[in-house]
């Protein structure tokens, strides 16, 4: 087997996101572009000579093949060591464990997340660093600058891995270590969770339906769930990870994952019913004919995470993404914790985590997480969620109400308008942008704005600033539209348009969420000119 140098050229459009890089399928698949990122990030790290790199992915279309690439190309820039999953699976917060665990220089993670799969779907490929969280911004430029300069790529000729087969074994020089991707996760979840107590709940006939999406979190949920806490056999549905997940749109959230809904709005309902993404690090937490918005997850969580063997102990603080609702704030405030609001991209979170500053973090999006990974954590929240109904002997329908009556109710709906024209999508932020200081004062529909920002952050740690991380209107009542493009995305522009409003009158607190922000829905279209550009009559997913 021989080492070769193969001579490239830059490839335009490289520039990792919020979380690596993502783009179509064929679009990875095209010859050297690939080999061209990977590359990149060897070099943009400072090279991997003499270093152990984590490596496994989702198991979406094109996973296996991406994983020998990786494990040819890490041998010949002369890494001592790959541990990867077997069959090429890690979920995002198992591989994040297992860096930290091993004490590995860092990690490959080939997922596109929350994302289609399959050879007309997408795929992504990102670098975790040596904490086990995803590349800091300083590093993403290192990469990102590499790709637009690099002239050469390192393989090895030749040398294929049995994916599948556990244990060592040599590729060149390189040794090869194939894990199964459970084992470790599921042992850090037995230190975090009171096993016993949630069983418990199993023996006295508590019943529930995960939805693994036919996503990476089908065989954690079936080892965890079923065979550990005694869940009954198909407590977990759709969990053989498929390439395409099952035809579907691995994203945890009442459209996408529609079927889980309709169990749980079911005359014969489950107590408790829950789903994660594609990589595994996105939850959605439903009662019976309740469901629980991420950012009142955060909130539930923030306030009873000491219920919780792993966090008895209290939280140092927590943290959420800008366009989050302010819910979980208000616990904090209310205990007398630290809380932060950082741009989105749980890199931001990492800091605040390494620093001891935070315990929790949760974004709107779905994700929430602790610190005993430096990623979101689907499987964990849903653990969580489960402990906290053990130990309390609550419904999720009684906890919340009671969070509410507590803390007030922060309304709370994300529009997002999909496939806009990018130029379009740019031009309303920028128009916005422009008139952020005539806001104040003006009138939209029966609303009266009384501020209007573009976010910036102060990264209390690295001293680092992130800037254009949002457009934010607030309203006179405790009401808030927040606008942004996201980078998640492959085809054209997401418009994400962020909705909130607080009650705290207990006579108010049981509303629909569209209904008691229709007010602010109005006005963020009125503001933004959101029909008029875009020429949608409304969003295409609301969550």
């Amino acid at each position: 087997m021989n080492i070769q140098t193969i001579q490239t050229a830059p490839i335009d459009g490289q520039k990792p996101g919020t979380s690596g890089l993502r783009k179509k399928t064929a679009v990875f698949m095209q010859p050297g572009y690939l080999e061209n990122y990977t590359q990149a990030i060897f070099d943009g790290i400072g090279g991997i000579a003499g270093k152990t790199l984590v490596v496994g992915g989702d198991g979406r279309y094109f996973n296996d093949a991406a994983i020998g690439t990786i494990l040819r190309m890490a041998t010949a820039n002369g890494a001592a060591k790959c541990i990867v999953g077997q069959g090429g699976l890690l979920s995002t917060p198992a591989a994040s464990h297992l860096i930290r665990k091993r004490g590995a220089d860092g990690g490959l993670i080939l997922s596109a997340s929350h994302n289609p799969g399959g050879p007309d779907a997408d795929f992504g490929l990102k670098y975790n660093g040596p904490n086990g969280g995803p590349a800091t911004e300083g590093v993403t430029e290192k990469i990102f600058a590499r790709t637009t300069e690099i002239d050469a790529y390192h393989i090895l000729e030749g040398g294929d891995v049995d994916l599948n087969a556990l244990g060592d074994s040599r590729l060149g020089d390189m040794q090869i270590e194939i894990v199964d991707p459970v084992a470790d996760y599921a042992e850090l979840m037995g230190t975090l969770f009171d096993f016993d107590a949630i069983a418990g709940l199993f023996r006295d006939g508590f019943r529930m339906c995960f939805d693994a999406m036919h996503a990476v979190t089908g065989p954690y949920a079936h080892e965890i769930l079923e065979n550990r806490l005694g869940a009954p056999g198909g407590t977990v549905m759709n969990g053989t990870p498929s390439p395409d997940f099952g035809g579907g749109h691995p994203d945890p959230n009442p459209v996408w994952a529609k079927a889980l809904m309709d169990v749980m709005y079911a005359t014969d309902a489950p107590d408790f019913g829950a789903a994660s993404d594609g990589d595994g690090d996105r939850n959605m937490i439903v009662g019976r004919r309740c469901y629980v918005s991420p950012s009142d997850s955060l909130a539930l969580l923030a306030d009873r995470a000491d219920l919780a063997p792993g966090y008895a102990s209290g939280l140092a603080g927590v943290a959420r993404s800008m366009p989050t609702s302010a819910a979980a704030d208000r616990v904090a405030e209310a205990k007398g914790m630290a809380h932060f609001e950082t741009p989105t991209g749980w890199k931001f979170f990492g800091n605040l985590l390494d620093a001891d500053k935070v315990t929790l973090c949760g974004e709107e999006s779905a994700g929430t997480g602790s610190n005993h990974v430096r990623e979101k954590d689907g499987l964990w929240a849903v653990l969580l969620w489960l402990n906290i109904l053990a130990v309390t002997g609550k419904s999720v329908s009684q906890l919340m109400a009671a969070h509410w009556m507590t803390y007030g109710r922060n309304y709370y709906s994300r529009h997002d308008y999909e496939a806009v024209d990018s130029a379009v999508a740019n031009d309303l932020i920028a128009d916005l942008r422009g008139r952020l200081s005539a806001l104040p004062g003006q009138t939209a529909g029966a609303l009266t704005v009384y501020g209007a920002d573009e976010f910036a952050y102060d990264d209390p740690v690295d001293g680092s600033t992130s800037t254009g991380q949002g457009i934010r209107i607030y309203f006179d009542g405790g009401g808030r539209a927040v606008f942004r493009l996201s980078g998640t995305g492959t085809d054209g522009a997401t418009l994400r348009v962020y909705l909130e409003q607080l009650e705290t009158d207990p006579d108010a607190l049981d509303q629909d969420p569209q209904d008691a922000l229709a007010g602010i829905i109005a006005a963020a279209d009125l503001l933004a000119e959101i029909k008029a550009r875009t020429g949608r009559d409304g969003p295409d997913v609301i969550t």
